[in-house]
């Protein structure tokens, strides 16, 4: 008889649970390791049909570990899951585990597609360049608003300028500098350790045709092309493009009950990087007015802009962005302006 297995994963411990027919024959818990439990699972369900644990921060290592140990690893969806877990009448680990099971047994549950190491590695890395990127600014408005409440008004400025400019301003201003200067300094280190992952990022684009293709597209760099691909990986997981902007969030949400029926704001579901770099590629896309960067999507959305307001507008160009990328990685064809709007 099949058997089918619950894991409830925490950082520590993890709570498992096996079903055969409708009943739990084991329950137990082992420390959060996937050869260890590959191990036990072999030895307590030697006919597993599927092995179900939900998504968190260690479905990625899991999910590929179980595998390559040959076990039926499936990883579901934990807002589809908790629903379910939920109405039991008391939270435990060992209930979870074997909540998770009794969906496995009946089915009810759906899985998701685990990115790679690959793609999570640049995911990984433009994560940290973002993380960078904001620490940047933080210190920049914190050195700024420190100098203000002293009559000191910094000037505009990014990079070296901004650098010159608060210490022409802190010139004989030696109590004040004492507090500045560590936070000057910290500023700067933390901006050459962003131009040193914006350029493994840069040397990532460049390695790969897929992301040189997708910046054909008018406001398409490289963070967003790179973070595209990883995201997608291959183009044959999503059955038509269009279901790519569902997927990143870009559609809107619909709730029909009886004679109830309307549309909301954007789902919001999905990858939120990636959807905010399609925002800033659309503004982009928008805001533009060199003739070379011409094309039916940019009309069209200009047209939209003048009807439904701006941010609107930009939502709509960034999914069809997302529909129009996911076509290009399928046919291989760079940007055609003149079908832009096709999506």
């Amino acid at each position: 008889m099949d058997q089918h297995i619950g894991l409830d994963v925490s950082l520590k411990d993890t709570a498992i649970s096996v079903r055969e027919s409708g009943k739990q024959i084991w329950r137990g818990k082992c420390p959060s390791d996937p050869k260890l439990l590959a191990e036990i699972i072999r030895k307590r369900a030697p006919h597993a049909r599927r092995v179900v644990f939900e998504t968190g921060p260690l479905a990625t290592w899991f999910y590929h570990a179980l595998t390559t140990e040959g076990v039926p690893a499936i990883c579901i969806e934990a807002r589809h899951a908790q629903k379910v877990l939920n109405e039991t009448l008391n939270k435990t680990d060992a209930n979870d585990a074997d909540g998770l099971a009794q969906l496995a047994e009946a089915g009810f549950y759906k899985a998701v597609r685990v990115k790679s190491f690959e793609a999570m590695m640049i995911r990984a890395l433009v994560a940290a360049r973002n993380q960078l990127l904001t620490l940047s600014t933080q210190l920049g408005n914190q050195i700024r608003g420190v100098m203000k409440t002293f009559g000191l008004i910094v000037p505009k400025g990014t990079g070296r300028v901004f650098d010159a400019n608060v210490r022409e301003l802190l010139d004989k201003q030696t109590s004040l500098a004492e507090i500045i200067l560590p936070l000057l300094d910290a500023w700067r280190d933390i901006r050459k350790r962003a131009a040193i992952l914006d350029r493994q990022l840069i040397a990532t684009a460049r390695q790969s045709a897929a992301t040189k293709l997708l910046m054909t597209t008018p406001g398409i760099g490289a963070i967003t092309a790179v973070s595209y691909v990883a995201a997608i990986e291959y183009p044959d997981n999503f059955r038509t493009s269009r279901s790519v902007g569902a997927w990143l969030g870009l559609t809107t949400r619909r709730y029909q009950s009886g004679e109830v029926d309307y549309d909301g704001h954007i789902s919001r579901r999905g990858d939120s990087r990636l959807r905010g770099l399609l925002y800033e590629a659309a503004t982009a896309m928008l805001t533009r007015t060199s003739a070379r960067n011409e094309s039916r999507l940019k009309d069209w959305g200009l047209k939209l802009r003048d009807r439904l307001g701006f941010k609107r507008a930009t939502v709509a160009v960034a999914r069809k962005l997302s529909v129009i990328m996911h076509a290009m990685l399928k046919t291989g064809e760079v940007f055609n302006p003149s079908a832009g709007a096709s999506a």
